[in-house]
């Protein structure tokens, strides 16, 4: 039996508090909402420019692989060089790389130059959530509000995914196709700059060489390279309800109902995500894992056949309320499976597996609504989160940490709990 602790936590209003933490956080949440606006940003307009989904899915692919393939790469660089040194030339190739993809997707350019274009969009994305992760470590390190801030980030992490892909809809469909993708350049321009302008919070650049960088990659962790294929799963969820919403509500002749139905999932994703950051966990988090997975999985089972609006509504509801838990108590995990000389490249890895997945699932996605009936692409959320629960259902051990420093325990790793101001 797990023991409660009674002693008073700090809650999200103390955190907040931290002296110059909104010097970081402001611009940090402007500048991470890249990540969760790029890809729905790229189906919309290139789908809008091609007719096409599959097309669509597969510009969307090739940023996402890319963004997923680079990402634990600018993690190291952030950790050895400094923040700013890797964010600055980042943000202003980014920049130009989503300009360009959208000016060529405008001008009808031949599908190969779009993934040309693609590829610098996705590799450049800015990691700007591990960054601020990292900055709350230097600044809270040894005090009970470390706890807090890592479930206020996992929080951040699921509004950023609420909003992102709400906004970019929005001006998508309500603004003008290419509307999306140059809001989310400009942004990230803008907070990116802001963010690394903040020098006095980012951590110092490790003094290590390559040879220590190696020695600690995450990816030797076996717990780690487990949650990278359980978070493939989350990544399809994203992707494949973002293009098969969108295909459901263009062959009803409601396009704008796309953003509604996308953030009634969204607002269940939030939520959720809210609650369990603040709810004292007395069950052990590999548990919680499994169990959100086999959630998610359920819910995810029955999207395909919903052939009305508040039938998909409803069920995508449940199933962004399942997204949460799976999501917060992966990210808790790493915490206790990783030195903290390799938790910069663990978040990031998470994070482009999360990619990865929403690029798969978006080509997979497209290529099954533009091939067969509507609808089918939801077969891919199923799929992806199926496959996900079986590999943490056999591999589940390999997430128990086995640092002389912790015990092993049915608690290990469990939430500290924390209140809500």
């Amino acid at each position: 039996m797990v023991s409660t602790v009674t002693e008073p936590r700090p809650g999200y209003g103390q955190l907040l508090r931290t002296p110059r933490a909104w010097t970081f956080l402001l611009p940090g949440f402007a500048a991470r909402q890249p990540f969760a606006m790029l890809t729905i940003s790229i189906v919309l307009l290139v789908q809008h420019t091609t007719g096409s989904y599959g097309a669509a899915g597969a510009v969307s692919a090739v940023t996402g692989v890319s963004m997923a393939l680079f990402a634990p790469f600018t993690g190291k660089l952030a950790d050895r060089f400094g923040q700013r040194a890797v964010l600055l030339p980042g943000v202003l190739v980014h920049t130009a790389s989503g300009v360009t993809l959208t000016v060529l997707a405008l001008t009808d350019a031949p599908l190969w130059a779009l993934f040309v274009a693609a590829v610098p969009t996705g590799a450049s994305t800015p990691q700007i959530g591990p960054m601020v992760r990292a900055r709350w470590g230097v600044k809270l390190q040894g005090t009970p509000l470390a706890q807090t801030a890592a479930a206020f980030e996992s929080v951040t992490d699921e509004l950023t995914f609420v909003l992102g892909p709400l906004v970019a809809t929005a001006l998508c469909t309500g603004i003008d196709p290419a509307a999306g993708l140059l809001t989310e350049a400009g942004l990230t321009l803008v907070g990116g700059l802001l963010f690394a302008a903040q020098k006095s919070t980012q951590p110092k650049p490790a003094a290590a060489g390559h040879a220590r960088v190696a020695h600690d990659s995450a990816l030797r962790v076996p717990g780690v390279r487990v949650l990278i294929v359980a978070f493939l799963g989350i990544g399809t969820v994203f992707g494949g309800m973002q293009v098969s919403l969108a295909a459901f509500t263009e062959s009803i002749g409601e396009p704008g109902l796309n953003g509604v139905l996308y953030g009634t999932f969204a607002a269940g994703n939030m939520l959720s995500g809210i609650a369990c950051g603040a709810i004292a966990w007395k069950i052990a988090p590999q548990r919680r894992l499994v169990l959100g997975y086999a959630g998610l999985t359920l819910m995810a089972s029955g999207l395909w056949a919903a052939h009305s609006v508040l039938l998909l509504a409803g069920l995508g509801l449940l199933v962004g309320v399942c997204i949460a838990p799976a999501l917060i108590t992966g990210y808790t995990l790493v915490d206790s499976l990783v030195a903290p000389t390799a938790r910069t490249e663990a978040f990031t890895l998470l994070t482009g597996a999360v990619a990865l997945g929403q690029a798969a699932a978006v080509t997979v996605a497209g290529q099954l609504e533009d091939r067969f009936w509507d609808g089918a692409g939801f077969l891919v959320p199923l799929g992806g989160t199926a496959l996900a629960l079986a590999v943490l259902l056999s591999l589940r051990s390999r997430l128990t940490p086995k640092s002389p420093g912790r015990t092993v325990a049915r608690g290990v790793g469990h939430r500290v709990p924390v209140t809500v101001d």
